[in-house]
């Protein structure tokens, strides 16, 4: 589970020649100038944001444009340096990090602000207000392995603190502050048997779908036994998943892989404090095909794309060694 990661790296390059550093980073990097808020939605953890702006311009407030790079702030200035592009100054923006609170996010922001000596605004003052040097923490509901946009950030701190040394205290305070915002925490068991024995496969799909979907902290896993019937063991693989959502929820996500269509891939039990989670006990069912075909379609929906393309990899494989 990721509970914090930094956002992108925003800096301002000011040049006479708005028009011809523009063309050579669109050059240089093969992007276009799209509008600011998408490149901040679109934007991935150690990215750039780059405003081309006039030479005389001192605020680092956003303009309405901006050219977003898949590539890291040094990499930027360099090629920027050793083309020797007409840029007489470079604006360096407060580094943004982002933090997960699913729920409290106000008590969230002030326990954050308390602790750090910060104050609480919105990620767009913030932003304003920040210079280079400082921090600030954006807090939202989502998933942290998605692309965070001005929208989902429900609030920020804005601290007059170098990053490092508040990135480095966050690290190790995160355990405490959870606990303290999330009392309600949970450990549940989850149970993989396939009667072909591909457990690397299936293993690897359930890796995939807890992280991509940031379900929990894996605290335990490895190997034990089942007992389907008397006298009956059978090897299964344990993991043990510290977290605040629903076992129920769990367990209907990974519905999603234990079936494709009509076929079962592998047995995936989920339990809570040695209590099997039932699969009736999750809704409106006339069966387990449709349960499995609901939960596929909300893992269609939101699981990312290069795991998407993964998981159907996998399965194609599990499908085609079995000879179906």
């Amino acid at each position: 589970m990721r509970v914090i990661r930094f956002g992108p790296s925003i800096i301002f390059l000011r040049t006479h020649e708005e028009e011809n550093v523009k063309a050579a980073i669109s050059r240089l990097f093969g992007v276009e100038e799209i509008p600011t808020d998408e490149a901040i939605r679109r934007s991935r953890e150690f990215e750039t944001i780059v405003f081309v702006t006039d030479e005389w311009e001192k605020e680092t407030i956003p303009p309405d444009t901006a050219f977003l790079l898949s590539c890291h702030v040094p990499v930027v200035l360099s090629k920027v340096v050793n083309r020797k592009l007409p840029v007489e100054k470079v604006h360096v923006e407060s580094v943004l990090i982002l933090m997960r609170i699913p729920e409290r996010v106000e008590e969230g922001l002030k326990l954050l602000a308390e602790k750090y000596g910060g104050k609480v605004m919105d990620v767009r003052t913030a932003f304003d207000e920040g210079e280079a040097g400082d921090t600030i923490i954006g807090v939202t509901r989502k998933n942290l392995n998605s692309p965070i946009g001005p929208e989902d950030i429900e609030g920020a701190i804005l601290i007059h603190r170098d990053f490092l040394k508040v990135y480095h205290e966050l690290t190790i305070d995160v355990p405490l502050l959870l606990l303290k915002l999330l009392p309600g925490w949970k450990e549940i068991t989850i149970k993989v048997y396939d009667t072909e024995k591909r457990y690397d496969e299936n293993i690897e799909r359930l890796m995939m779908v807890i992280e991509d979907l940031d379900l929990g902290f894996v605290v335990g896993e490895g190997w034990d036994w089942d007992y389907p019937r008397p006298f009956m063991r059978v090897p299964v693989y344990r993991l043990k998943l510290l977290t605040w959502e629903d076992p129920a929820r769990v367990k209907f996500l990974l519905k999603g892989i234990e079936y494709l269509g009509y076929r079962r891939l592998c047995d995936i039990d989920v339990f809570l404090e040695g209590k099997k989670v039932s699969w009736t006990s999750l809704g409106e069912f006339d069966s387990k095909f449709e349960l499995a075909k609901a939960a596929r379609e909300e893992l269609e929906r939101n699981l990312s794309r290069d795991v998407l393309e993964r998981l159907r990899e996998i399965e194609e494989k599990l499908v085609k060694e079995s000879g179906d």
